[in-house]
């Protein structure tokens, strides 16, 4: 059985911020020093069509494309958009290893029962994105994570890439050597000297042959390109929080329907408790109505939460706080202050 893995890669994140901003989007810009001095920090797909790079002395990026626009670097808000962006993705799975402030793995191979396919979590964490955040994202779904990885890259920006296990050995062999990670240009360098220039090519080297020319990497690249890996996303921090929620494009207006989608989530939630093997005793409430309006109500039980009943319930008492005549865009409800079921039931004596 294959896992099922997301690879989301923000498409030039600080860039984008800045265009999105400072109604720059179309032209090309890089964030950075100060023109002439300093060097790129990052660059709008706009300025990297004239070969400007990450890292370059701004003076040649200047020279290079004289109608560049610069501007500062603002960590603070980049990291305020990167975790909103975190937050959408643990609205689909609590199995998340970020990168770097602008790309993670997911794996939601415990999530297909709720959306269908992992393809169908991709397009809609795309969407949400966009929506929430007004940024493209480029997504990869593969069973592993280096598929995921070369997939979020392939249709850069805003791409969405899928590889099925079965179609894995054909997408990677028409692949130059250079797309495939932990492969820089030393080593495609000592590769090519080799005849290695593809993935096929790759793929017909025999084990002791890469080790002998690669050492320990090249047990690596042999597994790798044969798809044998199982390097398992991790999370590394403890779960705080178990949550769902679901955008409603068309809006919901009447009570009967938002109730019907309460019950939904709330029983997506408890699936996610049980699975995990999770309890806890706050209730919270996400709702976002039409204007992009969004507000979080919260409830504290004064026992541990039993199951859907008790989220559905306290549910729809939060939701009724709200006396707007504006269609409902965005349901969620969370449960934090997490323990173990099983250290609750030996708490009180279970067997």
């Amino acid at each position: 059985m294959y896992r099922r893995i997301i690879h989301i890669d923000m498409d030039a994140f600080f860039a984008a911020i800045e265009q999105r901003d400072q109604k720059l989007r179309g032209k090309p810009v890089v964030v950075g020093g100060s023109k002439g001095r300093g060097v790129v920090a990052a660059a709008s797909y706009e300025a990297r069509a004239f070969g400007i790079r990450s890292a370059m002395p701004m003076g040649e990026a200047m020279r290079r494309c004289p109608a560049l626009v610069v501007v500062p670097v603002r960590h603070a808000l980049y990291r305020e958009e990167s975790k909103k962006i975190h937050a959408i993705m643990r609205s689909f799975t609590d199995t998340i290893q970020p990168v770097s402030i602008d790309e993670a793995y997911l794996d939601v191979t415990d999530h297909i029962e709720e959306y269908g396919t992992a393809t169908e979590i991709a397009i809609r964490l795309k969407k949400r994105i966009r929506e929430e955040t007004d940024l493209t994202a480029s997504a990869g779904v593969g069973p592993n994570k280096t598929a995921a990885k070369i997939a979020s890259d392939y249709r850069k920006p805003d791409g969405l890439t899928v590889v099925h296990p079965t179609r894995l050995a054909e997408f990677y062999d028409q692949l130059d050597i250079e797309r495939f990670p932990g492969i820089g240009k030393a080593t495609a360098k000592r590769m090519h000297a080799l005849n290695i220039r593809n993935g096929a090519e790759l793929r017909a080297q025999s084990r002791i042959l890469l080790k002998q020319k690669f050492g320990k990497s090249g047990e690596w690249f042999y597994r790798m390109i044969r798809g044998d890996e199982n390097r398992p996303v991790k999370t590394g921090h403890k779960r705080k929080s178990v949550s769902a929620e679901r955008t409603y494009f068309d809006g919901l207006r009447s009570s009967e329907s938002i109730d019907e989608a309460l019950s939904e989530i709330a029983s997506r939630v408890a699936k996610r408790m049980e699975k995990g093997k999770f309890t806890g005793k706050t209730i919270t409430l996400k709702i976002r109505f039409s204007d992009f309006s969004q507000f979080t109500r919260s409830r504290t039980l004064d026992r541990t939460c039993n199951g859907p009943e008790d989220l559905v319930r306290v549910a729809k008492v939060l939701v009724r706080q709200f006396d707007e005549d504006k269609p409902v865009r965005l349901l969620g409800i969370g449960v934090s202050g997490l323990e173990s079921s099983d250290a609750v039931q030996t708490e009180f004596g279970f067997t």
